[in-house]
């Protein structure tokens, strides 16, 4: 065969690549094909069962109409109809550029007013609920756009990474329920004002509870144990301590005795111990481990070495805050810790963001174009001259709110990555941004009314 020619090549390479980019979009037309493939099955599915309750309630009824199903029994088979209490009027009002957790955009503000359709007297059911700073709102996500969802996710901190859908805050679920912990601030009526919030507007709201550290942290249980471990320990030393101190050793040793005869031993290592190092002798961890002793008397060993390490009564009541005694026995706590400052634990991806904080920049015409707004609580210059917020407060806050959306990076991976020389829109309250990203920067270039904007499309 003779040799192929340069044009020849050139044209088979070409053809190679067009086929190469044929495969691709076929087999992305296949994906596509298989989701809408099952999403029929789906509603299929649904409107099939739909079909069929109208068909044997149809069909009951031309009989004798039985018992109703009671709503216990419905509950207990888990079939229950959810009603919102309420919707949020929030300062978002389209999902771009809405944080992607509350704490985010501190100045962020909602308003929540309860239904009356679901209680008579809506003001009844919040008495009470101004004594709390936070409360957690449970919302549907409802502009979720699909109703599929998959067992893993790609949440935005993984930069396209695979993981359980049930280890992140995706709103793409099973049942697309959402949970937010909102600052309260004020309570009018049967209307809830809420900051630090990330929800946009019209969100169906479906319970509202009050947050109680003391229940919902787990940080602020510990801290409560300890405190109460505390008292207990210094209830007990008030009792215990003058009879203890008559003949420390004696006791100690003669109540011991009863349980391990090598007491003359432990109580001279204790001795012995102090003698060689000015540091913490033994924990009740590590007696606990070596001696099977009764719980009442860990009390006494920590007592003894209390009275060793101290010298004498006098300075044991002054330093007794500083004891062992004072301290959770890890011995009897068996807690999951991250770093050495709490017992809780997270998923480590969830405090390393994909991107770090950005610096958020005005440029001098967006600034002029932020001073015009009107906070919404100001009167003076009619609406025609100039714009009004409705939930911020001052221009000053609506920069701290751009600055904590921006900051957070609110675009998605595939913003991030395939489309970085685009302008990126989103809306806060009743203005429209416009904003472009650099490298480790946000800048801010013009802010307008929804007005205008609109009017202008």
């Amino acid at each position: 065969m003779s040799p192929v020619c340069d044009c020849c090549g050139e044209n088979t390479s070409k053809l190679k690549q067009q086929a190469s980019v044929m495969r691709k979009e076929i087999k992305n037309l296949r994906q596509m094909l298989d989701s809408a493939v099952r999403a029929h099955r789906k509603h299929m599915i649904s409107i099939q069962s739909a079909v069929s309750k109208i068909g044997v309630c149809e069909a009951d009824k031309a009989q004798t109409p039985p018992a109703p199903t009671s709503p216990q029994v419905a509950l207990e088979k888990g079939s229950i109809q959810t009603v919102p209490i309420g919707y949020i009027s929030s300062c978002f009002s389209v999902k771009n550029g809405t944080p992607r957790q509350p704490t985010i955009c501190g100045p962020s503000r909602a308003e929540l007013r309860i239904q009356q359709s679901v209680f008579n007297n809506p003001e009844h059911a919040l008495v009470g609920l101004e004594q709390y700073s936070h409360v957690w709102i449970i919302f549907l996500f409802h502009k979720n756009g699909h109703l599929s969802y998959k067992a893993k996710v790609k949440p935005p901190r993984l930069n396209g990474q695979r993981v359980g859908v049930y280890s992140t805050r995706s709103p793409h679920r099973p049942n697309a329920l959402g949970l937010t912990l909102a600052k309260l601030d004020k309570i009018v009526g049967d209307t809830i004002h809420l900051s630090d919030i990330d929800m946009i507007a019209g969100t169906p709201v479906l319970d509202i509870k009050p947050y109680i550290p003391e229940y919902d942290s787990p940080q602020t249980r510990i801290h409560m144990d300890v405190e109460l471990y505390e008292l207990n320990t210094n209830q007990s030393n008030v009792t215990t301590m003058e009879d203890l101190y008559k003949d420390s050793e004696t006791d100690a040793q003669s109540g011991l005795r009863g349980e391990r005869t090598n007491d003359d031993d432990l109580v001279s290592q204790l001795s012995k111990d102090k003698c060689e190092a000015d540091i913490p002798l033994i924990d009740s961890s590590r007696v606990s481990a070596q001696f099977s002793l009764p719980k009442d008397l860990h009390g006494v060993l920590e007592e003894v070495k209390a009275y060793v390490t101290q010298g004498d009564f006098c300075q044991r009541e002054e330093q007794v805050s500083d004891s062992p005694m004072d301290k959770p026995l890890e011995s009897t706590v068996d807690r999951p810790r991250y770093g050495e400052e709490s017992y809780s634990t997270i998923a480590g991806w969830i405090r390393e963001p994909p991107v770090s904080s950005l610096e958020v920049r005005f440029t001098p015409h967006a600034e002029r174009e932020l001073e015009e707004f009107l906070p919404t609580h100001l009167s003076g210059a009619p609406e025609s001259v100039r714009p009004r917020f409705k939930f911020l407060r001052s221009p000053e806050e609506a920069a701290a709110a751009i600055r904590g959306v921006l900051s957070a990076d609110p675009r998605s991976v595939y913003r991030r990555t395939r489309c970085r020389d685009r302008l990126f829109f989103f809306t806060l309250d009743t203005a429209d941004i416009t904003c472009w990203f650099g490298q480790g920067f946000a800048e801010v270039l013009q802010v307008r009314p929804v007005e205008c904007q609109t009017a202008t499309m």
